[in-house]
């Protein structure tokens, strides 16, 4: 990583030690300007001054940016899933994985929480200090530009919400998508990180997406999943193109269709014998 041109609060920079005093380090980027972080010596006792290091900055409260080689739950411009830790009248206090809780300011909230609660949350930085605030108001933040995605493009997903019609997501932390339940095998739970594949994009920069990668890559996967299963079953399964579905997703956890496609591969690439009517084995 090349040394930080500006220090960003919120992000990880590359900065230069410029400084050595009060039990810690004094930080800056390669700029002109005046803006520092303080590194507690602990986190690095052979730094020396000329010396870079890269670090997380944060603002304490009291007007200091800190840097830490911590890595927090999430970054500004980032949708993370958060555990409430304090209560207080203004709002509510989250573990984001740093030694300052991450506030969450009553206006922000947009359902009722409690101290243990977890919720999903966007980050952002105060455009009046350098602090790190969340807020549950995503459609000021998410859905904000053009979404430009190509079909069965892959993209991180985060869930934020269910609905009548499926799983609302985050998409690469700045567009809204939809997985509908058809395409959802068991639950996808409010906050899981997955990845996902786009199928099409709709109106007002949304997209549908699907959680199955597309036909090659998705049978390549499945094609190694049947290894390791029959290698961790001895080199042998009972599972075979007469199979029911139910025996193979309770077994595989894919459809009969995947497995067909998987075992054919394998097969093709002289991986396996194929018994009919008895089942798979490792050549």
């Amino acid at each position: 990583m090349s040394e930080t041109k500006e220090l960003i609060v919120g992000r990880f920079n590359d900065l230069r030690v410029v400084d050595i005093r009060d039990g810690g380090f004094v930080l800056a980027a390669e700029t002109t300007s005046k803006k520092t972080a303080w590194l507690d010596r602990r986190a690095d006792p052979e730094l020396t001054l000329g010396d870079n290091k890269e670090v997380f900055v944060y603002g304490d409260g009291k007007g200091r940016l800190v840097a830490t080689t911590s890595y927090p739950e999430a970054m500004v411009g980032e949708v993370a899933y958060l555990r409430v830790v304090q209560v207080q009248n203004m709002g509510v206090f989250l573990d984001i994985g740093l030694p300052k809780d991450l506030f969450l300011p009553k206006g922000e909230q947009t359902e009722r929480l409690a101290s243990g609660d977890y919720c999903c949350v966007y980050v952002y930085k105060d455009k009046f200090s350098d602090r790190m605030v969340a807020t549950q108001r995503f459609n000021r933040h998410i859905g904000q530009s053009e979404a430009r995605y190509d079909r069965d493009q892959k993209v991180k997903i985060q869930a934020v919400a269910k609905t009548d019609l499926g799983y609302k997501v985050v998409v690469n932390n700045s567009h809204w998508g939809l997985i509908y339940h058809d395409d959802v095998v068991g639950q996808l739970k409010r906050g899981e990180r997955r990845v996902a594949w786009v199928k099409r994009v709709v109106a007002d920069n949304k997209l549908d997406l699907h959680l199955n990668p597309p036909k090659r890559e998705r049978y390549s996967q499945q094609a190694e999943r049947v290894l390791a299963a029959l290698e961790t079953a001895g080199g042998s399964l009972n599972l075979h193109d007469k199979s029911t579905p139910e025996e193979i997703r309770g077994r595989l956890g894919m459809s009969k269709k995947d497995f067909k496609a998987a075992i054919g591969q394998l097969y093709k690439g002289r991986k396996i014998f194929i018994e009919r009517g008895s089942g798979i084995t490792l050549r």
